[in-house]
């Protein structure tokens, strides 16, 4: 299929760190040519320990929305919603990562929404 890029979704925000490492672990080994990446949708104190399983485990993409916005009406939680890209900026730089993101113009974006 060629298929390069795959992301491992939680739409209604279900998933636990347990399973997210699980999966991620084992996927990442067993498909090294596959960028997997990971679209969560969170309870806002249940984001942190999902996207350290992840990360982790080996992902490295990570999909987000400016605070949160969005998310599944099937979700059972009025609370439950997209990833908020705010906290994945912050628990990258804490991480030490280098992000290839111009914060200004992220700033002025999140100003919009």
């Amino acid at each position: 299929l060629e298929i390069g890029i795959f992301a491992l979704s939680d739409t209604i925000g279900v998933s636990e760190e347990d399973m997210i490492a699980r999966l991620f672990s084992t996927l990442i080994s067993e498909f090294p040519s596959l960028e997997i990446g990971a679209h969560f949708h969170t309870k806002p104190e249940e984001w942190k320990e999902k996207v350290e399983a992840a990360y982790t485990n080996g992902c490295r993409r990570f999909d987000g929305a400016i605070a949160g916005y969005g998310g599944c009406p099937m979700a059972a939680d009025e609370l439950t919603g997209n990833m908020p890209t705010e906290n994945l900026i912050s628990f990258f730089k804490e991480e030490g990562e280098e992000l290839k993101l111009d914060l200004a113009a992220f700033n002025e974006a999140r100003a919009m929404a």
